[in-house]
């Protein structure tokens, strides 16, 4: 019989997000969405300026939850092989081998994707939607769990590519970390940065804990009224006349796995309407495009909100 009111419980999540707090300084309510991301088996896209954090995120959270981390360096002349793997001709055993690429590992950092070419951005899409590359034939599965973590500098910059749509659609939330408040920033300061903190973090989770937690995630109960309302959100960026088109079915039920990973992390087994609005515009920004150009911003996502009150 599933709960009629929510029930507050510890959450697995608070030293995890201690621990990457810690590091990311000023940046809690990111590092919770990242973590979500993660939680709700999804990819996550960091878009800002060089400088603030993005790469430090990625490292930090592979980190503290004890996965294996390969990083590549996005640049124009990278090519599919580079991100997939090779075969070479053994000359000993008279066959072909295989050589893993940087995509063989359960965190994948993906740095600046956008500066390399679309063919080689689109390399990453089987990996993203099914655990899994074909290359030469044959389908090698992927380590489990898989995760891509890219970065995006804006597209504003020289020697930038926009990312396919089908290609931005992989990934479950884009967050952005901008500049680190006045505190933060002089933290940053007094400490010389953080980075070299990263050899020094300590795995906060035990073999398996991840993958028991994602199933918790996924049982987090979302009442027939809340449904209703999600569906509302979604169904009003379809009527929108300022958006190209609105929120696939895929994106709604990426809204509800990463609102039931927010509730999970604030101790809670039921989804609130609060959490759907908190998540909104990770989920939503990089999959509406204004008719005017460019896609949806805060204040057009709080614009939606706004128009759907809670009764």
């Amino acid at each position: 019989m599933p709960p009629m009111l929510p029930t507050t419980r510890p959450s697995p999540v608070t030293r995890i997000l201690a621990a990457a707090n810690a590091v990311i300084l000023g940046k809690s309510t990111q590092t919770r969405l990242a973590l979500c991301c993660l939680l709700a088996k999804g990819h996550l896209l960091i878009e800002d300026l060089p400088g603030v954090g993005k790469t430090t995120l990625a490292h930090t959270l592979a980190r503290v939850l004890g996965f294996k981390f390969s990083r590549i360096q996005f640049t124009s002349d990278m090519l599919p092989a580079d991100i997939l793997g090779v075969s070479i001709f053994d000359r000993e055993s008279s066959h072909f081998q295989f050589l893993p690429g940087p995509v063989f590992s359960q965190v994948l950092l993906a740095d600046e994707i956008n500066r390399a070419t679309p063919k080689t951005q689109c390399a990453l899409l089987e990996a993203m939607e099914e655990g899994q590359v074909t290359t030469e034939g044959e389908t090698r599965p992927l380590p489990e769990p898989f995760f891509v973590i890219a970065t995006q500098n804006p597209s504003t910059q020289i020697g930038t590519f926009p990312l396919p749509e089908s290609q931005l659609d992989r990934f479950l939330l884009r967050i952005e970390l901008g500049y680190p408040d006045h505190d933060a920033e002089r933290a940053l300061l007094e400490s010389g940065g953080r980075r070299e903190q990263l050899p020094t973090l300590a795995t906060c989770l035990g073999p398996g804990d991840f993958a028991a937690m994602q199933k918790e995630v996924a049982a987090v109960y979302s009442s027939p009224a809340l449904l209703d309302y999600l569906q509302s959100l979604v169904e009003a960026t379809r009527q929108d006349v300022r958006l190209v088109h609105g929120l696939s079915p895929r994106a709604a039920l990426s809204l509800l796995a990463v609102a039931r990973a927010w509730a999970f992390s604030d101790g809670r087994q039921m989804v609130l309407p609060e959490d759907v609005q908190a998540v909104l515009p990770a989920v939503a920004r990089h999959r509406l495009r204004l008719v005017s150009g460019g896609y949806a911003g805060n204040e057009d996502i709080a614009a939606l909100i706004r128009s759907l009150p809670l009764a």
